[in-house]
């Protein structure tokens, strides 16, 4: 079957590493079913898997892509949590929790494996392109508002960084349940689409905020920690799901724990998580917001992040 996979690790110039051309199909396994692919989407997570951040050469080659949609065996539309072990089911107790692509094969193929219990029905109101951009990003920045900060209609939220996939994802949602949500960007134009998806403000990194918030949405690390931490009320939460610039120094412990600073860590999401994100889309016509659609073959031009605040998505 034709997949995009990573041949080759290479920190500093990823992209040498990705291959396009022909792997097995993917073998039966019970309690796992076989998904026909209709739609994946292309993550930041690629790119580090090329870097060989979270996937060691022995796993080479390794078909890329945690996020998809497509066609289960009994002919039902689904959309694929790429979250493995988290639970056991297919693999065990003992399984480590692993995202597709790390230790087994992701979603940038025709066909793609995982546990039975992985798939839930894809909604007829979202698209295949639509429903395969929402597993990682979409599905981390939701649990970051409602389950790690478990924030409700009115508080409010500041998402550091916008304009990539997260952000941009965090900043509809927020707004679509009725959060106040601030948001920090480097450009105007990013600032301008921040406000365009909902934000009630968007400002420079480092601006002071009218009031401090209920919770931060913290995905950049050393370049905006120091303004979490200043911004977020006594008492509130600091989702953290990645640093993009780097560990935060100093990392303002003499704050955090005087002010009763809540730091709550999140990859991704549960199964659940996933299943109730989809109903809150459908239920308010929240969608992400793809920037091109791309046959299998061409995906390997494609780009993560290309454009600010949206999805790539590879069609089959």
């Amino acid at each position: 079957m034709l997949a995009a996979y990573a041949a080759a690790l290479s920190p500093d110039t990823p992209l040498d590493g990705l291959e396009v051309g022909d792997r097995p199909a993917p073998e039966a396994r019970e309690h796992w079913s076989t998904v026909d692919v209709r739609a994946a989407s292309i993550n930041h997570h690629d790119l580090w898997a090329l870097r060989g951040v979270g996937l060691s050469p022995k796993a080479l080659p390794m078909i890329l892509g945690t996020d998809a949609a497509g066609v289960a065996p009994d002919g039902t539309d689904v959309v694929v949590h790429g979250v493995i072990g988290a639970d056991g089911h297919g693999v065990g107790p003992d399984e480590p929790t692993t995202l597709l692509s790390e230790r087994h094969p992701g979603t940038l193929a025709e066909q793609v494996a995982v546990p039975t219990a992985n798939l839930i029905p894809k909604p007829s109101e979202l698209s295949f392109e639509e429903a395969a951009c929402v597993p990682t990003a979409w599905l981390t920045a939701y649990r970051m508002l409602f389950v790690a900060a478990d924030l409700r209609p009115g508080d409010r939220v500041l998402v550091q960084g916008a304009g990539g996939g997260l952000t941009s994802a965090a900043i509809a949602l927020g707004a679509a349940a009725g959060l106040e949500v601030y948001a920090t960007s480097r450009t105007t134009e990013k600032r301008e689409r921040a406000l365009e998806l909902g934000a009630v403000a968007a400002v420079e990194p480092g601006a002071r905020l009218p009031q401090r918030v209920d919770a931060v949405v913290e995905s950049v690390g050393r370049a905006t920690w120091k303004h979490s931490v200043a911004s977020v009320r006594p008492g509130g939460t600091i989702a953290l799901c990645g640093l993009t610039s780097g560990d935060p120094e100093p990392a303002e412990l003499t704050r955090v724990f005087y002010h009763r600073i809540r730091i709550q860590g999140v990859t991704m999401g549960e199964r659940a998580d996933l299943a109730a994100l989809l109903r809150f889309m459908v239920r308010t016509g929240v969608r992400p917001t793809i920037d091109r659609v791309l046959p299998s073959r061409r995906r390997a031009t494609a780009s993560p992040g290309c454009c600010p605040g949206t999805s790539s998505a590879r069609s089959c």
